[in-house]
């Protein structure tokens, strides 16, 4: 008898609301961004993306067996803000690459977890440090991200972090969620 069980666990409390899910060909909208509370609480902050990645899996009852792992990234509408009032295509790009950044890093989990984690056994051994440490990996690449670019105003900082992320999406272009 196989058991199943799925868990749904988001880096960013994306739990509730309507859920984009990454592509290639799929870019965020303004209308997108649905929420009605700036919850970064500062005077300058144009916008915020809600997003991150969502895991499940199948599992059978023996530990020896093969373990089934789907990982997605995900844009979270109901928990992304923006300033109507200071929108514009400009931050609309930098707020895409937040979400680009969340694919890369589930790029980077995925790799890791196809070539650790086999079995179930594997699964309760290794998967939860490999998450932890990419997620801590990516939330530091958010931060400086931000940091560097201050949050997108700085253009030549800004550019140079679109070319590095288009080059992470093509480095791991084998680990595209299938």
């Amino acid at each position: 008898m196989k058991g199943i069980f799925v868990a749904c666990f988001l880096i960013t409390n994306v739990l509730f609301g309507q859920k984009i899910y990454w592509t290639e060909s799929g870019k965020l909208k303004w209308s997108n961004f649905k929420s009605k509370i700036n919850n970064q609480r500062g005077e300058n902050v144009v916008a915020y993306t809600n997003c991150g990645w969502i895991y499940s899996y199948v599992r059978s009852s023996n530990p020896k067996s093969a373990i089934k792992i789907k990982i997605e990234t995900v844009f979270n509408e109901n928990k992304s803000w923006k300033d109507v009032k200071k929108i514009n295509d400009y931050v609309l790009l930098h707020e895409q690459k937040h979400f680009d950044v969340a694919e890369v890093f589930s790029r980077k989990l995925r790799k890791e977890v196809a070539e650790k984690v086999k079995t179930g056994m594997d699964f309760d051994k290794y998967f939860k440090e490999i998450y932890n440490r990419i997620l801590k990996e990516y939330q530091d690449f958010q931060r400086a991200y931000d940091g560097e670019t201050k949050n997108g105003i700085i253009e030549e900082k800004q550019s140079e972090y679109n070319r590095i992320i288009a080059e992470e999406l093509e480095n791991f272009k084998s680990y595209k969620a299938s």
